[in-house]
């Protein structure tokens, strides 16, 4: 006899997101007492205990953590399977959701949306940017379908397809002192402010390929929020940043900044498309991948 039923997931994730019945059962617009009566069942029937409870707080057992993790995995998945199916209803194709892992890839997107866009015109576009510099875990969970990543993260179920290559450079206001270095050492950078995205040292290129190997660092690491705001503090002589060079080709247009090679071999990266392998034979997915290598290729 089957007991487990997908309320008893919605609820036991509800809880875990709002920490009480009360406010689980608001989202899912039904009764406190109907949320407990069905979860008291469940517990019966399968002679386990799901929570503790702490005050009005509800805290899962070593059972309830097991059935909050299938919830975490298949509640996306069934919300994402329902909106498809209603898009199909409506006459629509369907959405790509596109979660982004670092600040630069979103200006990059822009030139693949709009190309896209036109060649498939009942397929909508839904960029998640929460999932900057963690994305593994939303493709797995089926909350995105493309993750954009210069990090690829090489496991089992995922592929990942480079689509661009790029240099990392360090950009310094047009008056700067390096600006007369054809490329750049880490000593050099020692007494610089670096202006950077806020994100661990580990998942910043210009610590993990060219300061940290050397056993050296800079004088002090500012963090900002949006790459315009960066842009600015660099042409105003507040700091230096490591971007990608075609960002800089870009910005330079509107801000006197300059772009020095990182090193004399400079740094190579590339962006990558992850998608899950169960995927790859969906034709507007394959056509996106195709339509980012096609600009790299141009």
């Amino acid at each position: 006899m089957t007991f487990l039923e997908r309320i008893h997931l919605e609820i036991i994730y509800a809880v875990h997101k709002h920490g009480t019945m009360t406010a689980a059962a608001e989202e899912l617009h039904l009764t406190q007492s109907a949320l407990s009566h069905s979860m008291r069942k469940l517990e019966s029937q399968l002679e386990v205990q799901l929570w503790f409870r702490e005050g009005r707080q509800l805290r899962p057992t070593q059972a309830g953590e097991h059935l909050l993790a299938t919830a975490k995995r298949l509640i996306p998945q069934f919300i994402h399977t329902e909106e498809i199916l209603h898009q199909f209803a409506r006459g629509e194709r369907g959405t790509l959701r596109i979660g982004m892992e670092c600040h630069p890839c979103y200006q990059w997107l822009q030139k693949i949306s709009a190309p896209y866009l036109r060649e498939w015109p009942s397929v909508d576009l839904d960029v998640k940017q929460e999932f900057q510099f963690g994305g593994i875990g939303a493709l797995f969970a089926h909350e995105i379908d493309v993750l954009v990543t210069p990090d690829p993260l090489f496991k089992k179920g995922l592929h990942f397809e480079p689509v661009f290559d790029y240099e990392q450079v360090l950009v310094v206001s047009s008056d700067h002192a390096l600006t007369k270095h054809k490329h750049v050492i880490p000593r050099q950078l020692e007494d610089e402010v670096l202006l950077t995205y806020p994100v661990s040292k580990e998942r910043l290129d210009i610590y993990s390929h060219f300061l940290t190997p050397s056993g050296r660092s800079v004088r002090k690491q500012k963090t900002i929020e949006t790459t315009d705001m960066i842009f600015q503090m660099v042409a105003c002589g507040r700091g230096v940043a490591a971007l990608p060079r075609w960002l800089v080709e870009e910005y330079s247009q509107h801000y006197p900044v300059q772009a020095i090679r990182l090193g004399k071999k400079g740094v190579s990266k590339q962006i990558f498309l992850g998608i899950r392998k169960e995927d790859a034979e969906m034709d507007y997915l394959k056509a996106f991948l195709a339509t980012a290598k096609g600009l790299m290729e141009s």
